[in-house]
C-alpha cells in the first residue's frame, strides 16, 4: 500500500479519533483511497465485538444503503443491454403492482413520491418476507406526493428494483451481485451475510453508556436496500470502480450518467441531491458522489471526488454517530494536506481532424476560443464544450450547455465562411463583418 505524508496521516487519524471518541461508537475503521488505491487506514475503539476485538481493515461491517449503489448498477447493466429503459413503468416489470406508474428512473432516483419504508413492521427491525408478501401490503394510497416533484427517500422502491432485475435475469438479485459486480471488482469480502471477522451491531444506551446488542436478520425482499456486508478493504476496490469504471462492470459513460443530479430536496438543492443510486454532495467548486450506510447498529460511508481521483470509506458498529459523514470529511483533510500535483505538460498530439478550426472566433461580438487540449477540441468563452468529430465538418458538443447539438462547419468552396451550432453562428471577426 502506497501511503501518505506523515502530517497526513495524523490529521486523518485525529478525524477519526474525533468522530469515535464525541459520538461514542463502539469501533470505527476508515480507509482513504487515491489513484485507485488504499493509501492509508485507521481505526479507533476497541468494541468490534461485544468482548474487545479490535476493527480492522478485514472485519465486516454491514453497510446498509451503500448496497442500493450495487442495485443501482443491476439496473443501468440491464439498460445498456437493452433488457430495460430507464423511462419504463415499474408496472412493465411488476404487472399488477402498486405504484406501477412509476419509472424505473424515479425509483432510482427516488423520486417517485413513493413512501419510504414498506407498510407492516419495521424491516430493519424484524425478520424479512417474501416479495409477495412485501408487495401485497404495497398501496397507491401511502404516496407521499407526486412523481418528479422532489427527492424523497424510498427503500421500498429499492426492494423493487432488485425484484425487476432478478426477473429480467431469471437469477436472484444476491446472484447477481455476486457474479456481476463482487467477482469482477475481486470484492471478496463483501457479502449477502456475515463472514468472520465480523463486528457486532450495537447501540449505545445514551444515560449508563453500556452496550446494547441490535438485531441483525436477513432482510429477503428488501435485501437490495441494506443487506450487504463489507470491509475497508473491499469498499477502497469499490471505490477505485467510482473513479475508473472497469468497463466488465458498466461503462464510463453510464457511471458518468449515475453521477449527474437527478431529484433533490428544493431546501437544500446540490448540497444534497441523488442522482442514479448515488448520493452527490456539493462540496464547492468540487462534486463528492457515494453513499451514506445505515442498518441497526451499523453506519457507513462511501465517497469519492472522480475529478481528482480520491475517496474515502468509512465503517462503524454503532446505530449513532459520526461515520457516515466522516468519509466526505476524510477527502476534504487529505486535499487540504496532499492537493493534486497538476500534471505534466507536454506537446498535444496531432489532430486527426480540426485543426484548421483553431483560434478564435466570435458569437456576435462574444469572442470565443477553439483550442486542442488532450487531442480534443475544446470550445471556450460564452459557449463552452469539448467537440468530438462525427463526420467531415460535423462535430458533437460532449459537454455544457451545447451537449449533444451539432455543430457544422459551413464552407464556401474551401475556404469556412462561419461554424453553425444549435442556431448560433460563429464567425472569424465580430458579426462576421
Amino acid at each position: 500500500m502506497t501511503s501518505v505524508r506523515p502530517d497526513t496521516a495524523a490529521a486523518l487519524f485525529a478525524e477519526v479519533a474525533a468522530a469515535q471518541g464525541e459520538t461514542k461508537v463502539p469501533s470505527l475503521a476508515a480507509g482513504v483511497v487515491r489513484d485507485g488505491s488504499l493509501v492509508w487506514t485507521g481505526t479507533r475503539g476497541r468494541f468490534a465485538t461485544a468482548d474487545g476485538a479490535l476493527p480492522g481493515t478485514d472485519v465486516q461491517y454491514r453497510i446498509g444503503s451503500i448496497t442500493k449503489t450495487l442495485t443501482a448498477i443491476l439496473v443501468l447493466q440491464c439498460r445498456d443491454e437493452g433488457l430495460l429503459s430507464l423511462n419504463d413503468a415499474v408496472g412493465k416489470h411488476l404487472p399488477g403492482i402498486a405504484f406501477g406508474d412509476r419509472t424505473i428512473r424515479q425509483l432510482l432516483a427516488h423520486s417517485g413520491g413513493m413512501n419510504a419504508e414498506p407498510d407492516g413492521p419495521w424491516w430493519e427491525r424484524n425478520p424479512g418476507v417474501s416479495f409477495d408478501e412485501l408487495t401485497a401490503a404495497m398501496s397507491d394510497a401511502h404516496a407521499v406526493g407526486p412523481a418528479d416533484r422532489r427527492h424523497h427517500y424510498s427503500n421500498l422502491g429499492y426492494g423493487l428494483l432488485g425484484e425487476i432485475v432478478a426477473r429480467l435475469r431469471g437469477q436472484s438479485w444476491s446472484d447477481l451481485v455476486q457474479s456481476r459486480i463482487l467477482d469482477p471488482l475481486q470484492m471478496t469480502r463483501t457479502t449477502y451475510f456475515p463472514s468472520a471477522p465480523a463486528a457486532e451491531g450495537f447501540s449505545v444506551h445514551p444515560f449508563s453508556g453500556q452496550l446494547e446488542p441490535e438485531p441483525s436478520y436477513d432482510s429477503r425482499a428488501m435485501a437490495p436496500a441494506g443487506q450487504l456486508w463489507s470491509t475497508i478493504e473491499d469498499l477502497a476496490r469499490y471505490a477505485a470502480f467510482w473513479i475508473d469504471p472497469v468497463h466488465e462492470v458498466l461503462s464510463r459513460e453510464s457511471v458518468e450518467e449515475m453521477a449527474t443530479p437527478v431529484a433533490s430536496d428544493p431546501r437544500e438543492g446540490l448540497n444534497a441531491s441523488y442522482g442514479l443510486g448515488l448520493r452527490l454532495i456539493a462540496d464547492d467548486p468540487h462534486l463528492l458522489v457515494g453513499h451514506t450506510g445505515s442498518m441497526p447498529g451499523f453506519l457507513a460511508g462511501l465517497f469519492v471526488d472522480r475529478v481528482r481521483r480520491v475517496g474515502a470509506v468509512t465503517l462503524g458498529n454503532g446505530t449513532y454517530g459520526r461515520v457516515s459523514s466522516l468519509a466526505p470529511e476524510l477527502v476534504r483533510v487529505l486535499m487540504k494536506h496532499e492537493p493534486p500535483v497538476t500534471q505534466e505538460w507536454v506537446p498535444e498530439p496531432p489532430l486527426s481532424q480540426g485543426a484548421e478550426l483553431l483560434g478564435h472566433w466570435y458569437w456576435g461580438n462574444t469572442p470565443l476560443t477553439i483550442t486542442a487540449t488532450a487531442g480534443i477540441l475544446q470550445l471556450t468563452g460564452g459557449l463552452t464544450t469539448r467537440l468530438t468529430p462525427l463526420a467531415p465538418d460535423l462535430y458533437q458538443g460532449r459537454d455544457g450547455y451545447l451537449a449533444g447539438e451539432k455543430l457544422h462547419v459551413v464552407r464556401q468552396g474551401t475556404t469556412i465562411t462561419h461554424l453553425n451550432v444549435a442556431t448560433f453562428v460563429l464567425t472569424r471577426t465580430p458579426y462576421g463583418r
